[in-house]
């Protein structure tokens, strides 16, 4: 048997949510995955054909379904030229797949901001669009600008929609505010995934919420935006690792050794290892030395890689989803599976994204090619080299 079309011939390591093949073989024609094959059984299809050579570790594309920028560039504006960068940095470093998320803001600036954003959608140079807020809970608000929280209000919810134009795929509220559960509903018929996050409320609240009848399937940056966990108050981190540990809710976890200690992590990964997903929660300044930035309307400041906003909370994160995965492997004692899984099956999957996230047939042909202490070697896009 033969099959000499033409295309790429990728030789490794494989490890996604579907393979962990000590040497196989992916095979890629245009923009999609044809094949992916032990190496042996490649073979027995190109008995004519040289071998090609051994790449190393080959990895899905990953996906970040929680990023505000990078190199400089905001996601939160009203210049495509801008956006398209800020995405491009981070397809160069991995994420080959990115919801640009906007902060909370005016309703108009968040409603240009999500019309500018829509139009990198539909040419794929985004896999969609994040609304962190303005349905946000003032007490655990962060570094969302408090000037401009609001309670969900379904006529605001409908511009965002209607911004969109069918792109918001994740929008994060806080669940115990007045008018969640008509926004909940009123997003959810318009197959948008509904985050829990940036909320003050209890145990019974938050897990209610995330209950198999529940409104929400994800849980915005865990641990943060929230009250701490204590064993007497176990508040919404106990509710959320509990609906993860069913298989009813997926946890975002800010893999960058900032946001949360290795052992939280350790801890999440122990709970559930199949519903975390790994986010980077980037901003303007990732990838950049540190100084003056911006998140939203608010100024940010940047030393020794850590952001914060003037009232001394953290403003998003400075790392790639590459340096997250190597977090949660090298630091948390992550298998590498595990760890793989939440930079690309979980998140894909939780955000709707069903061409992403996997190396199998028929999906995208988005794959990394990293060494053994996980550093970015290659980046295929669309079945383009970038890197």
């Amino acid at each position: 048997m033969t099959d000499a079309s033409p295309g790429l011939e990728i030789r490794g390591r494989i490890v996604s949510a579907s393979f962990d093949l000590t040497d196989g073989v992916v095979s890629v024609r245009g923009d999609r995955i044809v094949a992916v094959r032990p190496m042996t059984e490649w073979l027995a299809f190109h008995r004519d054909s040289a071998p090609p050579n051994f790449s190393g570790l080959i990895l899905p594309g990953l996906v970040d379904i929680h990023n505000h920028g990078g190199s400089g560039h905001r996601f939160d504006t009203v210049d495509a030229d801008e956006a398209r960068a800020a995405a491009r940095f981070h397809h160069a470093h991995g994420s080959t797949t990115v919801l640009a998320s906007v902060v909370t803001g005016p309703a108009d600036d968040m409603a240009a901001q999500i019309a500018t954003l829509r139009t990198l959608a539909a040419d794929g140079t985004l896999g969609g669009i994040h609304a962190e807020g303005p349905f946000l809970a003032a007490a655990r608000c962060g570094a969302q600008d408090p000037r401009y929280l609001r309670d969900p209000d379904p006529a605001l919810a409908d511009r965002l929609l209607a911004a969109a134009d069918g792109h918001l795929r994740v929008c994060t509220l806080a669940p115990e505010l007045p008018g969640y559960d008509a926004v909940a509903r009123l997003l959810a018929d318009n197959d948008v995934m509904i985050a829990l996050g940036h909320s003050d409320t209890d145990f019974a609240h938050f897990r209610q919420a995330l209950a198999p009848a529940g409104s929400a399937r994800l849980v915005t940056h865990l641990a943060n935006g929230m009250p701490p966990l204590h064993h007497r108050a176990p508040g919404p981190v106990a509710a959320a690792l509990t609906a993860a540990a069913a298989g009813h809710a997926v946890v975002e976890l800010i893999g960058d050794g900032v946001h949360v200690d290795a052992g939280f992590g350790a801890m999440v990964f122990a709970a559930a290892p199949r519903q975390v997903a790994l986010i980077t929660d980037a901003m303007q300044a990732a990838g950049m030395p540190d100084g003056e930035y911006r998140l939203g309307p608010q100024a940010v400041r940047v030393i020794d890689g850590v952001a914060r906003v003037a009232n001394g909370s953290i403003a998003g994160g400075t790392a790639t989803l590459a340096q997250c995965l190597s977090w949660a492997v090298r630091d948390c004692g992550v298998p590498l599976p595990d760890a793989v899984r939440a930079a690309t099956a979980v998140p894909a999957a939780a955000a709707g994204l069903a061409d992403v996230g996997d190396l199998r047939t028929d999906q995208y042909a988005d794959l990394l090619i990293v060494d053994d202490d996980l550093q970015l070697r290659r980046v295929l896009r669309r079945g383009q080299w970038l890197t």
